[in-house]
């Protein structure tokens, strides 16, 4: 795989407490303007993402690619993949707030395969996603929960 460089465009306007961001995508152009703030990053969403949010968008596409690769490598091609990403930020004790963890929630469809083979293909996955690398070097845990969908 080449060389992927990708670029975001953030402004922040006033204090932590009382200011406000805007997040874009600056190479593609496929968001921009999305709005958070401090108190919609710790409080109620109120229609705004937060960082968070943006990573748990980011380590959910990253996982279900490295997983359809898997699954394709292994000769089962996936139909379909359902995830969901939840990123855990908390206090650790003498280090501030950190990312914790990352829970992945899936559910695949791919003809042929069975659980132990799915299995196989999480931990694959899990091994060649940048983002769980990345995670789990900051000391966060990935956890990985994965079922199957009936096949169509």
């Amino acid at each position: 795989m080449p060389r992927i460089e990708r670029d975001a465009r953030v402004v922040w306007e006033g204090s932590l407490a009382r200011g406000e961001g805007a997040l874009s995508a600056a190479s593609s152009g496929a968001f921009a303007d999305l709005r958070y703030s401090n108190a919609s990053r710790i409080g109620a969403p109120e229609g705004k993402t937060s960082p968070e949010e943006l990573l748990a968008a980011a380590h959910g596409g990253c996982f279900a690619n490295s997983l359809a690769a898997e699954l394709s490598r292994l000769g089962t091609p996936p139909g379909r993949i359902e995830l969901s990403c939840r990123i855990v930020l908390d206090e650790v004790e003498g280090a501030g707030h950190q990312i914790v963890a990352s829970q992945l929630t899936l559910a695949a469809e791919a003809a042929g395969v069975d659980a132990d083979l799915l299995n196989k293909a999480v931990a694959l996955a899990d091994e060649g996603c940048p983002f769980s690398s990345m995670l789990k070097r900051s000391g966060a845990s990935v956890e990985v929960q994965a079922t199957l969908l009936p096949s169509a």
